[in-house]
């Protein structure tokens, strides 16, 4: 049994770990910057230790410091939640050589898993079908090589991360050469390896993911799939559980085949398989992996009923899942709303400042994980995450009407965020209509919205005065 956990991150995603810590009988102490000492993930673990200042470099990605914390205040093991060190190999070497639980997988599994070219070579081997692309491209001939054989546009990828860095859509050769460049340099700055690879771009398809859980003692799950693509510049706005309109043997597969890539890593915890699924011609094909909890995890607990986090715990801790495959079962439909610091009519402009007003929706089918308070001081040093809406219904529709009252009830004050965006998204007919794709949003919804709110703003200040 797991004593005392280390959570190594902040915001809410320290919250739902140190709620998980709390559900599981053991102690929370949490690892904080100086920008995060009066946080609610600090009022709310039962240990609080400092590593360093504001600057992430200096405290939430600084390994020595994290593994020093550990050592100092007894822990015996690491929960890294997701972004900052959770998919550092190193972080996990170390907590080897000093006798830390590490909650996640191996070095070896985040190696092979994270690095995007081997993991689909690895892919390729099983029979998962993947999209045309190269192997890792060094010179723009090499990338320029690939681009004329699969056909433009293409997506430059980073090989060594993900999250949108790193990534170049490009049209046409006389891209190239400034996409290779600036895709190798971000790469470089933002994962110390700048190595880049060649894929095929699909404007019309869908980001599907699947949610897999594995054990010490061979048995791996999955607990269905989510559809992720809701995306702005490759970043996850919305996320929905089920993936809608997905024929019954399609999800089958793409299910199976999660399980079998994951077991080939010899996966060990939380981790995601993630596919571009062409619904219409019944097609799916491996995007990459990512061997951590993600943010959107709770949409797949809400329609599971399954604790992901404290399944974690519990795979950290040595025990065997508390369920089988034929136990998981999808029930409802449930979306996901990433509220942030963000003004969305101006090019999603960071927006931290203090909050005067905070008050979130609850009731039946409800929920909000979140770090704020009313004068929470938004620290300009981080992500803008602030909550996630989770709304769950009887069916795709249900969900929908729900999360369009849930969230015009979100009342938050002092500061710009993406909750006006979200109401729109929710009654716009192309989403009732299970027709989004993942260039929807950039291509079709995001440029008349900002217009048509704009013009509602001013039409509202005249009514004001």
């Amino acid at each position: 049994m797991l004593e005392r956990v280390l959570v190594a991150n902040r915001g809410e995603i320290a919250m739902r770990v140190i709620r998980a810590c709390f559900d599981e009988g053991v102690t929370s102490v949490l690892a904080t910057s100086e920008a995060d000492a009066d946080s609610l993930p600090a009022r709310a673990a039962d240990v609080v230790v400092g590593i360093g200042p504001a600057n992430a470099s200096a405290s939430y990605l600084n390994v020595g410091a994290v593994i020093s914390a550990a050592l100092l205040t007894g822990c015996d093991a690491i929960h890294p939640g997701y972004g900052f060190l959770s998919e550092r190999p190193e972080l996990v070497e170390l907590c080897d050589r000093y006798g830390i639980t590490f909650v996640g997988p191996s070095a070896s599994a985040i190696r092979r898993g994270g690095d995007k070219i081997a993991a689909r070579e690895l892919a390729r081997s099983l029979g998962i079908p993947v999209g045309a692309g190269s192997g890792s491209v060094s010179t723009v001939a090499e990338a320029e090589v690939v681009a004329t054989e699969v056909g433009y546009p293409v997506l430059l990828k980073a090989a060594a991360g993900g999250g949108g860095r790193g990534m170049r859509r490009v049209d046409s050769p006389a891209e190239l050469a400034d996409a290779v460049q600036a895709a190798g340099s971000e790469a470089e700055a933002a994962f110390g390896d700048g190595r880049l690879y060649v894929e095929h771009y699909v404007a019309h398809a869908r980001h599907v993911e699947v949610q897999v859980l594995a054990d010490r003692f061979g048995t791996t799950v999955h607990l269905g799939d989510r559809d992720c693509s809701f995306q702005r510049r490759y970043q996850k706005l919305v996320e929905e559980a089920p993936a809608s309109a997905v024929p019954a043997e399609l999800r089958r597969r793409i299910g199976e085949a999660a399980v079998a890539l994951m077991s080939a890593l010899d996966y060990v915890g939380a981790g995601t398989v993630e596919f571009l699924v062409d619904v219409e011609q019944n097609i799916f094909s491996f995007l990459e992996v990512n061997t951590r909890v993600q943010v959107e995890h709770p949409v797949t607990e809400m329609v599971t009923g399954i604790d992901i986090v404290r399944e974690q715990l519990r795979i950290a801790a040595g025990e065997p899942l508390s369920f089988t495959q034929d136990d998981v079962h999808i029930t409802g439909h449930a979306f996901e709303f990433r509220i942030n610091a963000e003004s969305p009519t101006r090019g999603f402009a960071p927006s931290p400042g203090t909050l005067q007003v905070w008050n979130p929706p609850a009731g039946a089918g409800v929920r909000v994980d979140s770090h704020c308070f009313p004068g929470y001081r938004i620290p300009p040093n981080y992500d803008s995450l602030l909550a996630k809406l989770i709304c769950r219904g009887a069916t795709r529709d249900d969900a929908l009407a729900l999360a369009a009252r849930a969230l015009d009830a979100f009342d938050v004050a002092g500061i710009e965020t993406t909750l006006p965006l979200h109401r729109a998204l929710v009654r716009h007919p192309e989403v009732r209509g299970h027709r989004v794709t993942t260039r929807w949003i950039e291509d079709a919804f995001l440029d008349t919205w900002t217009r048509e709110h704009a013009r509602e703003d001013r039409a509202g200040k005249v009514m004001t005065g």
